[in-house]
């Protein structure tokens, strides 16, 4: 069982330290955020809060059924009704079905209250398991694409409100 709630201030300790201890498990299937970002946190929250005040983005943290935070599910450059998708799970939440949930959530989301009408999403091909998880919620793959040096695919779907769930494969 998950929450997906919208990002606020009050998770900011919360997500710290959710980013701080997967940090090296994330590397494994994305770039490193890199010092600078831990150092300076609380002004990327204020930034990121800020941006989705704004409308350009928005931001959702992952709460499991024990309260703690265990991932984010976020949609990025809100443009002309379309968006991209990111979302990462933590170490000890993997495998469980949760980003899968999010990511069903977050489309549903996306349509009925952001008014999103698409959206996209790039996975490399070493990530078989988030390939998965985007195909599970009726994205295709649309381009080769690239993740600073990693060969990767780009994902897209199309959202209608209240369509509900996609077929699962």
């Amino acid at each position: 069982m998950m929450t997906l709630e919208r990002l606020r201030a009050g998770h900011a300790d919360a997500l710290l330290a959710f980013e701080r201890e997967n940090r090296t498990y994330f590397t494994r299937f994305i770039s490193d955020r890199g010092d600078a970002y831990f150092a300076g946190f609380a002004d990327e929250l204020r930034a990121r809060l800020a941006e989705q005040d704004a409308g350009v983005c928005h931001f959702h943290v992952i709460v499991d059924d024990h309260g703690e935070l265990a991932g984010r599910v976020n949609l990025v450059d809100v443009e002309e009704g379309a968006a991209v998708l990111g979302y990462r799970i933590g170490e000890r939440a993997a495998g469980r079905g949760m980003a899968t949930a999010a990511v069903d959530e977050v489309c549903r989301l996306a349509a009925d209250v952001y008014g999103l009408s698409a959206l996209s999403a790039v996975v490399t091909l070493d990530n078989p398991a988030s390939t998965a998880v985007l195909r599970h919620n009726g994205f295709t793959a649309v381009a080769d694409a690239r993740i600073g040096e990693r060969p990767a695919t780009r994902y897209r779907r199309r959202l209608t409100p209240g369509e509900g769930h996609p077929p699962s494969d």
